[in-house]
């Protein structure tokens, strides 16, 4: 890995990871125009594979016109006095997104030097957070609003864009990166598949964010492994 990764200060960077759902819980909930919108919008993906409806359960959440922001999880590492590193972490959840996005916007503006790092975050957490504070009326925080900058003044770092090398076409999912960099999994309790049917059917805000606290972790630890560090150990891991 470059240098500049080598030289990056950890304690810069806010590792983050978010968990969306669809807008409502079935498509049959949407008033006709948004019915509409929605079959338009998703025509070519669906194909003759799908009926509108149908797609509605499996796809609306990663749309953010059609989805919602119900947990961000941070992670940051400090550095405590005779214990070493020290990565805490801290989610943000809830059924109301306006309220979730404040408190996050209050996190963010509080640390606006924060290097931002998600995996596939400039293709999807990033922009979907962008287009969610605006939705709900909230300024972008200063962190996330990049119109007009320059390349260089953007701080946001993408694990599956370090991975690329370049290679524009080539997509890995977080779990694959991590056990080939030989991170150990903790046991699955869901995926990212199931978060809406968690959300939506059983209403469980906490489960979800435990899931969500795993992958800012693992997150942390493909960092660590491709500045050739150690990853970390639980004595070094702190949820608040």
């Amino acid at each position: 890995m470059s240098s500049a990764l080598h030289h990056l200060d950890l304690s810069s960077v806010l590792f983050l990871d978010i968990e969306t759902v669809s807008g409502f819980s079935s498509y049959a909930d949407l008033d006709p125009d948004w019915q509409k919108l929605w079959e338009d919008k998703t025509r070519w993906q669906r194909k003759d594979e799908f009926t509108a409806e149908e797609y509605y359960p499996q796809r609306a959440g990663i749309l953010a016109e059609f989805g919602k922001v119900v947990c961000v999880s941070l992670g940051v590492f400090e550095r405590a006095h005779g214990q070493g590193r020290v990565f805490r972490l801290k989610s943000v959840f809830g059924d109301n997104e306006l309220e979730l996005l404040q408190e996050l916007a209050h996190i963010l503006d509080k640390n606006p030097d924060y290097r931002l790092c998600a995996h596939n975050g400039k293709e999807f957490d990033f922009p979907y957070l962008c287009r969610r504070f605006l939705i709900n009326g909230l300024d972008l925080p200063k962190v996330l609003d990049i119109q007009g900058k320059k390349p260089w003044e953007i701080h946001h770092l993408d694990t599956m864009e370090l991975w690329k090398f370049g290679d524009g076409k080539h997509f890995t999912s977080l779990k694959l990166l991590a056990k080939v960099l030989g991170i150990p999994s903790p046991k699955d309790d869901i995926d990212g598949s199931q978060v809406g049917s968690v959300y939506w059917n059983e209403n469980d805000l906490q489960r979800i964010a435990k899931y969500c606290e795993k992958d800012t972790l693992t997150l942390a630890q493909i960092l660590l492994k491709m500045r050739q560090e150690p990853i970390l150990d639980e004595s070094e891991i702190k949820i608040v």
